[in-house]
């Protein structure tokens, strides 16, 4: 099981974990495989909480999104002014249709305007960031190739970098970019993704970019998943939905549950999250953007600075069973989410990884 990754990261298991959460990215790492952070919020404190928790030993990542392709957001324009009448009608008609209740005043509201703004700022300022921290061994680019600069930023203090790709002529601008690893993601993950499917993509890119380590993504979540990607030809796996429903992790209680409850039929890939197709889990939610009597997300990321408080107010109002947020109530989950029927802890789920790769590979 040991592969070149694992040498690279200094890890026991070719398991890196995509999260959103720290106490995920911490569990995972502490269990022999490598934490990746989603973190395009993250704060110098909750890196230095996943550092306490692994202890100097152990190595971790960051991953950061920098769209390729993206919309203009003037900063400098008010709110109501950023977005075509009938998007904010939609937005209002739904949340009175399912009888979503308003936030609180005492709520906080981001400024995603601003947020939207400077998204290239904003991850120049995280690979920044990592480099004051020694055990950040990896960053991740996803939805396009990092600027040069950045790449050199980070190799200069021993920080490799990753490109998460959906096609060959995905990678071919990753590794022109620099990047140290490519991550082959297919078309069953959960987030944004392509329309090639895992066990095609991953030996077509193994193929294209040697002798450049690959990782497989896109529905694994298991030892013969893992066996199977290795010898498709990549170095080790990139595993976000599985984690989803982990003791550890922070998803909203109401989704874990659908999650639970779900098949693999229950996803759908949509660009009612974010502006970009994105693989979630089905919900009233989804469904009302499919419709074609209501308008079209727009670019991103000007559909998450539209939906942003709505989706807030969903999030909290979906806490009341038989509520009009339980039926909206989603989150990004890949089609593996069909065998993700119980909850367990991440060292749970890494040490059943290995143990089924073993008798696999047997």
């Amino acid at each position: 099981m040991r592969t070149e990754i694992c040498d690279m990261l200094g890890i026991e298991f070719p398991i890196l974990a995509f999260t959103h959460c720290r106490d995920v990215a911490a569990a995972v790492t502490n269990a022999g495989g490598f934490g990746v952070l989603g973190a395009r919020n993250s704060q110098p404190e909750e890196l230095a909480w996943i550092e306490n928790e692994i202890g100097p030993d152990k190595t971790y990542g960051l991953d950061t999104l920098i769209p390729a392709k993206s919309a203009d957001v003037d900063a400098s324009r008010p709110l109501s002014e950023s977005f075509p009448e009938e998007h904010k009608k939609f937005i209002n008609d739904l949340l009175e249709k399912y009888d979503v209740p308003p936030l609180p005043d005492d709520a906080e509201r981001r400024d995603m305007v601003q947020y939207a703004s400077d998204n290239n700022t904003r991850a120049s300022n995280m690979i920044e960031m990592a480099t004051h921290h020694s055990q950040i061994k990896l960053v991740a680019s996803a939805l396009g190739p990092p600027p040069r600069h950045m790449v050199d930023l980070a190799h200069e203090h021993g920080i490799l970098v990753a490109g998460l790709v959906g096609n060959r002529q995905h990678a071919e601008r990753q590794i022109a970019a620099g990047v140290d690893v490519i991550i082959a993601q297919g078309h069953e993950a959960g987030g944004h993704v392509g329309e090639i499917g895992t066990m095609v993509l991953v030996p077509e890119i193994f193929d294209a970019v040697a002798p450049i380590p690959v990782l497989a993504a896109g529905g694994i979540g298991s030892g013969r998943q893992l066996a199977a990607a290795l010898a498709l030809g990549a170095k080790g796996v990139w595993c976000g939905s599985v984690w989803l429903t982990t003791v550890e992790a922070e998803t909203h209680p109401v989704v874990k549950e659908k999650f639970l409850k779900a098949s693999s039929s229950d996803t759908v890939r949509s660009r009612a999250s974010t502006g970009k197709p994105a693989r979630q889990l089905r919900s009233a939610w989804t469904d009302e953007w499919a419709d074609p009597h209501n308008p079209d997300p727009l670019p991103m990321p000007l559909h998450g600075v539209l939906i942003a408080e709505a989706k807030q107010r969903i999030d909290r109002g979906a806490y009341t069973p038989g509520s009009g947020s339980e039926k909206l109530v989603n989150y990004f989950v890949g089609q593996i989410v069909g065998s993700l029927n119980q909850e367990r802890t991440c060292r749970q789920v890494v040490m059943d990884m290995v143990e089924e790769y073993i008798a696999v590979a047997q």
